[in-house]
């Protein structure tokens, strides 16, 4: 799935990524809609992985809505 798709089904897909990573707000998921690279900074702050890392998660989560 495409980051345009991603945007535009975001309210949607919203409640994946907040199932996927409890951590994030309400506020951190509204503000990304569907932006990959705030979405992989936040998780990298509020778990305090590495950016790769964090990024491989948002890849993942990517993957898993196909």
């Amino acid at each position: 799935m495409n980051e345009d798709i991603i945007k535009g089904k975001w309210k949607q897909l919203g409640g994946k990524a907040k199932a996927q990573w409890g951590k994030l707000t309400d506020d951190d998921l509204t503000v990304a809609e569907g932006n990959r690279d705030y979405l992989a900074g936040k998780v990298q702050e509020r778990y305090g992985v590495a950016r790769d890392e964090a990024e491989k998660q948002v890849r993942d989560f990517e993957r898993s809505l196909h």
